[in-house]
């Protein structure tokens, strides 16, 4: 009976041969094409479960059996309620961390927002009200922590408490076994950003789209959100190293993920969850970041008007973002027209010769050009609505 089988169901979740510790379940009758079934669901538990002391985890729609002390310690590191970046390091003292970065984080802070609090605090007190100095509630020890040392240590005290923490940046297009280019960034997170950026603006071709009136590097856009998730949203106790590649594909980025999500990432049922909140606070008041969930909403509309493509996320243990790159485009015109004609759509509903030749600085006539070889490869359609104007193809007016 089904009474018996949700009895025997109940005593096996709770028989400590079998599983450590136990699970919590609900159990709900369901009628199905005629039959009465019994429908298990098993929510995400806050503890590493095992059976017959076998762990496994869930992977998209596999069960994977967890071996090895590395990867168990690092499934406790995931299920634990409290982010690594809070915590406290009592002998980290000031000295240890730059004062010139400190006050780069006030001046950045000041120039984004007129009046910040940052600019009338000593550094302690800015410190202390970016949360980088903090208590631990449940031992009572206070001090630094490892989002301070992250974001303003020296390099010598970042490399005694994440001895594995750096970012590989590598550039592969002519040697595709090894690398074009290639820079290793242990350094603290505010000149890491920049040294990446850097990297990603050197072997990345760049294109412009129109943001209202004004022309906007797509590739600055894309690069700049790639890095700031690489560096705000992962787990840095984890020694996975963080890469950041540039290759034929693309640019893609991978870091070890506290994940509490796994699979590819879809813009319409996305609901962000902070990683590393105290670290993405200080990038958003310094001006490196946007608010949480806007990287992926501006990955997605920049990718589309700079190669046509919509970018690629997948959460998970590691997290992998793609985006990819047409090469060789910026040196073709009509390759540059399309980006930017695609833009004014965007922007206006449709686009003109006329309008195009004002956004890329051509004559009308080379514009009329420009959109004449756009319709024929399909990118481009005759507006219904409007004379004179066209739509991307499959747009409705």
């Amino acid at each position: 009976t089904l009474f018996r089988s949700e009895q025997n169901l109940v005593k096996r979740l709770n028989d400590s041969n079998c599983f450590k510790p136990s699970p919590f379940v609900e159990i709900e009758r369901v009628r199905f094409e005629g039959a009465l079934v019994i429908r298990v669901w098993v929510p995400a538990g806050p503890a590493v479960y095992s059976w017959k002391g076998a762990i496994y985890d869930r992977v998209s729609d596999s069960d994977i059996e967890v071996r090895g002390d590395d990867q168990i310690a690092l499934m406790y590191l995931r299920k634990q309620n409290l982010y690594s970046e809070r915590r406290v390091y009592k002998y980290v003292e000031m000295e240890d961390l730059r004062p010139d970065l400190i006050d780069r984080l006030r001046k950045m802070a000041t120039a984004k927002t007129a009046g910040h609090p940052w600019a009338s605090l000593d550094d302690a007190s800015l410190l202390r009200s970016a949360k980088l100095y903090a208590k631990d509630r449940n031992t009572g020890e206070e001090g630094l922590t490892l989002a301070a040392v992250l974001l303003v240590g020296s390099d010598d005290v970042i490399g005694d408490i994440c001895p594995a923490y750096k970012t590989d940046a590598i550039f592969r297009k002519e040697s595709t076994d090894r690398y074009d280019d290639r820079v290793t960034v242990k350094t603290n997170l505010a000149e890491s950003y920049d040294i990446l950026l850097s990297f990603a603006k050197k072997h990345l071709p760049d294109r412009f789209v129109l943001e209202g009136t004004q022309r906007v590097s797509a590739r600055d856009v894309i690069a700049r959100e790639l890095i700031a998730n690489l560096l705000i949203h992962r787990e840095f106790l984890n020694p996975f190293p963080a890469k950041l590649v540039v290759d034929e594909e693309g640019i893609k980025t991978e870091n070890a993920s506290r994940a509490f999500y796994e699979g590819r990432l879809a813009l319409s049922d996305f609901n962000p969850v902070p990683k590393n909140p105290t670290i993405a606070s200080v990038f958003s008041q310094v001006g490196l970041a946007e608010k949480l969930g806007s990287g992926l909403r501006n990955l997605e509309k920049y990718s589309r008007l700079y190669s046509g493509k919509v970018p690629v996320l997948e959460d998970g243990g590691i997290f992998h973002a793609c985006v990819p790159v047409e090469y060789g485009a910026e040196t073709r015109g009509a390759d540059s027209a399309r980006v930017l004609a695609l833009s004014i759509v965007e922007r206006d509903g449709y686009v003109t010769s006329a309008s195009l030749a004002a956004a890329a600085g051509v004559t009308p006539r080379t514009a009329q050009r420009y959109i004449k070889k756009l319709v024929e490869d399909g990118t481009l359609a005759p507006s219904e609505n409007m004379k004179h104007g066209y739509v991307a193809l499959g747009s409705h007016d």
